[in-house]
């Protein structure tokens, strides 16, 4: 036996760290939607926080220009300054007013207006959702189509209808609306203006929301659960506030976190219904407009702050929805939910109800934006004209303030392709992007990496509109690309993405992945398994994610109104004519909008095979 000692042992060569580090990241980005992944979440990452820090930064900046009120002077250079965030908090009595007026105010009325936007809307939508799905309701399929239009629609149709309806010279110091002109009703200033016609209007705008939402959960609702309380002899009563209530609160809770930020943001709404002659409504929104120029730097303040509170309604809502509760049943046969009898009586009286309601706030606007447009005189329905159609010559007697007629209006029409190139180019990006963003988390759910590029990807959703227009104005100036196209295009893509990466999200995970693997086992590159096989099988949702963009890209303001001149976009023209008091111009456009998207929308429909509504009760 040898001795042990005078054996010889050859050492291992010792891997380094930094390679083993290198070869892990090589075959991590050897998978194409890893490498996919990490481009998307460098390019998102950057698109969506460096214009959210320039804004921040800028409240920190005096501007040239701007007025000193505790020094006395104009700044005649940029100059970095806490400034304009001690002014929130002062003690000098003038500016402390000034700040009330320009941001305490607005403040509360901005939290209002989203609060009671959302209690209208969870209210309207749940309750239509509920009778839709768990009653024996007349026209259910007439009903849920038209239901979703308002959200379809711009979102100051409502708005100008409501004007339309209860203006009055002596309340509103406008026109004659049809209650005044034609019943001789003058409604009060507080129903023409202000707090309550503003959540109504947002309220009916957004109720789709809470009815897409809550409708589902009450169609697709375990039966066991009702079926087990009524064998236990549980009152209806309780087993619809103990058990029915609880199940939806999930989808109430993200109905509030939808509506909340998208209200909080609301610029057209509250620009023309929120003041009256006699009434004054400033939000944070409207406020916002009115600083940008004066005060860039309180403006921004109330952009960030915009932000911070949707970032906050987020938060809450993950929170709550984190610790939700959970049910078993004990008892009980499974089945589908029983429908609720509303009686012959009560039947027919809901549903002519939600037939007149559904009317207003569908149909009627359509009808009332045509008819405006051939009216001599805003509230004059005595006289008619199609001058605002026809006219094509140009003079000051008839009126027009030197406008040619909607159809020999060139700059409407090129305002109008603006319109259409915008929308189709941001569509584009974000329907690529977000489907292949929701593709790579998909093939990674497990990733944290991958859930933050989907997080990333889906936040500008959840920011008020009007707070992400406010950070890629800052964005566009320091870049030099105000007032064109590449960044109204790159911010609506951003605005856009969750459209699409939602849609994709859901479809792919539905997919099985043996199929995709069946293709690489055959060397059949990453390009053709996507063209050929999964957006083949996947087509309704990842066209959805384009056409959703599109739609909601055409009739947008509160995103794009910052960024550029009223001779760019339809929407924004169209808040300029309606400035110059020519509301059959701007009525004219608003109808052309609206026949527009819902042209588009019926598109989508027909190439699709789907629908908003589709599976509460539109089938």
């Amino acid at each position: 036996m040898g001795n042990a000692s005078n054996l010889t042992v050859t050492p291992t060569p010792k891997t380094s760290s930094f390679k083993k580090k290198w070869r892990s990241f090589v075959t991590y980005i050897s998978k194409p939607q890893n490498a996919i992944l990490i481009i998307l979440g460098i390019i998102l990452t950057a698109l969506v926080f460096i214009p959210m820090v320039d804004v921040f930064l800028d409240t920190f900046k005096l501007h040239k220009g701007a007025a000193r009120e505790d020094r006395g002077m104009t700044l005649e250079s940029d100059q970095w300054s806490t400034y304009s965030w001690s002014l929130l908090f002062t003690q000098n009595k003038f500016q402390a007013a000034i700040v009330r007026k320009n941001f305490w105010v607005p403040l509360g009325n901005t939290l209002a207006l989203a609060a009671l936007s959302c209690v209208f809307a969870i209210l309207f939508g749940g309750i239509v959702a509920y009778l839709v799905t768990r009653t024996n309701l007349k026209f259910k399929k007439y009903i849920s189509s038209v239901f979703i239009f308002p959200y379809i629609m711009p979102q100051w149709t409502l708005a100008m209808v409501w004007k339309n309806l209860f203006d009055s010279i002596e309340v509103t110091g406008t026109k004659q609306g049809i209650f005044a002109a034609f019943f001789h009703i003058n409604m009060p200033a507080w129903w023409c203006g202000g707090l309550f016609p503003c959540a109504m209007v947002l309220g009916m705008h957004y109720a789709p929301f809470a009815y897409i939402l809550i409708g589902g959960v009450f169609r697709n609702m375990d039966a066991n659960l009702e079926e087990a309380a009524t064998i236990l002899n549980t009152p209806k009563w309780k087993i619809f506030f103990r058990v029915t209530l609880p199940m939806v609160m999930p989808a109430v809770v993200s109905t509030i976190l939808l509506v909340f930020s998208s209200a909080m943001g609301s610029y057209p709404v509250p620009h023309y219904i929120g003041s009256t002659k006699s009434t004054d409504f400033p939000v944070l929104a409207t406020k916002y407009m009115e600083l940008q120029s004066d005060s860039p730097a309180m403006a921004s303040i109330i952009s960030v702050v915009m932000m911070v509170i949707g970032v906050t309604i987020l938060l809450i809502n993950m929170k709550m929805t984190s610790g939700r509760k959970q049910y078993t049943t004990v008892t009980g046969k499974s089945g589908q939910a029983s429908k609720v009898n509303l009686g012959k009586v009560g039947a027919w009286v809901c549903t002519i109800i939600l037939l007149i309601t559904t009317f207003f706030t569908s149909i009627f606007p359509m009808i009332s934006f045509a008819l405006e447009t051939f009216y001599e005189n805003p509230g004059d329905y005595s006289a008619w004209t199609l001058k605002w159609w026809n006219n094509n010559a140009v003079g000051e007697e008839n009126g027009m303030y030197g406008q040619l007629g909607i159809w020999h209006n060139t700059a409407f029409w090129r305002a109008f392709g603006g319109s259409l190139f915008t929308a189709t180019f941001a569509a584009l990006l974000a329907g690529t992007v977000g489907t292949l963003v929701g593709y790579c988390a998909a093939k990674n759910r497990k990733s944290k990496f991958a859930n933050y590029v989907s997080g990333v990807a889906f936040l500008p959703y959840l920011l008020p509109s009007l707070s992400v227009g406010a950070a890629y104005f800052v964005f566009g100036n320091n870049i030099g690309w105000f007032n064109t196209y590449r960044l109204l295009i790159l911010v609506g893509m951003i605005k856009y993405i969750p459209f699409a990466s939602r849609a994709s999200f859901n479809s792919m995970i539905q997919l099985s992945g043996e199929i995709e693997e069946a293709a690489i086992i055959q060397n059949i590159p990453w390009y053709k398994r996507m063209l050929r096989i999964i957006i083949p099988i996947q087509k309704s949702s990842i066209l959805s994610g384009y056409l959703l963009p599109f739609i909601t890209g055409m009739r947008e303001l509160t995103l794009f109104m910052m960024l550029a001149s009223s001779d760019k976009l339809a929407t924004l023209q169209l808040d300029y004519f309606d400035e110059m008091g020519l509301y059959a111009f701007s009525s004219a456009i608003n109808l052309i909008l609206v026949v527009t998207i819902l042209l588009v929308n019926g598109l989508v429909n027909r190439l699709t095979g789907a629908s908003l509504d589709k599976g509460i009760g539109g089938k």
